[in-house]
């Protein structure tokens, strides 16, 4: 079967990409960086004797994103779609860049819509057991913070979608899988690219790329819908849903009013 996998040049697209070329999976391999693309292509089918291909593409650009859905719509066998692309922004939404802005809800939102779409196309009509489709989201979709308007929201999305999604295959009593992946603050790129320092975040709380997707795809085998990997993760998400929308406001604000010349960052 064929896997496919966005923002793989790094970080946790990266270790999917090697997990599932563990597994036997053939791979085709999506991301901006066509050079670390093709780098990461040539050590799994080195390692792991399995085809991977590397696709640049920019899924914030619509020609882009068009021709990754034709390419997942026509793979003959197709078993999963990793929607894992994103990036992160620092600072009060209404202080920053609109293009940059946007272009996070293009790609959180409208990239998953799109690849989600042509996925389901092909793999509903099949109804294969084991096959579907992982979004990575984060534990900030279960809250709010100051300077992380777009990331939290987009987030919040992915898990809302995903478990539409879920009900409507349900409803339809499809074999086909979708997973929303919810990780907290994890050893990647991700928050080198923000400029962030590692050494604010404590230790414990911090988890490696390879623990995160081996909880996915144990999850996933099991057909769970909304995972968090990580018990610190699971207490940390169970206290937020026991704690009023009204009081996660107010501190919310509190944290606005206490840290406005400090920086918040989005976990993952």
């Amino acid at each position: 079967m064929l896997a496919v996998i966005t923002g793989a040049s790094s970080g946790i697209g990266a270790t999917f990409a090697r997990k599932l070329a563990a597994r036997g999976y053939n791979l085709l391999l999506v991301a901006r960086r066509e050079d670390r693309l093709r780098s990461i292509a040539e050590e799994i089918q080195q390692v792991h004797h399995v085809a991977a291909e590397p696709l640049a593409a920019d899924l914030t650009i619509a020609p882009d994103r068009d021709r990754v859905a034709a390419r997942i719509r026509e793979a003959p066998d197709l078993g999963l779609l990793v929607n894992n692309a994103g990036f992160g922004t620092m600072g009060y939404f209404f202080e920053t860049d609109v293009a940059g802005q946007e272009r996070m809800h293009e790609l959180h939102v409208l990239a998953i819509v799109s690849l989600t779409h042509a996925a389901l196309k092909n793999l509903f009509p099949r109804g294969e057991a084991g096959t579907g489709v992982i979004n990575v989201s984060s534990v900030a979709a279960f809250g709010a913070s100051p300077q992380n308007v777009s990331y939290h929201a987009t987030k919040a999305w992915i898990n809302a979608f995903t478990e539409g999604l879920a009900t409507e295959l349900a409803g339809r009593s499809s074999p086909v899988r979708v997973q929303a992946l919810c990780p907290g603050f994890t050893l990647s790129e991700f928050h080198d690219v923000l400029g962030m320092d590692r050494g604010t975040i404590p230790g414990s709380l911090w988890m490696t790329t390879d623990f995160v997707v081996e909880e996915s795809l144990r999850a996933f085998d099991r057909g769970k819908l909304i995972v968090v990997p990580g018990w610190r993760y699971k207490a940390i998400v169970a206290a937020l849903k026991l704690i009023p929308a009204g009081l996660q406001r107010s501190l919310s604000i509190a944290a606005v009013r206490r840290y406005r010349r400090g920086k918040q960052t989005p976990v993952r």
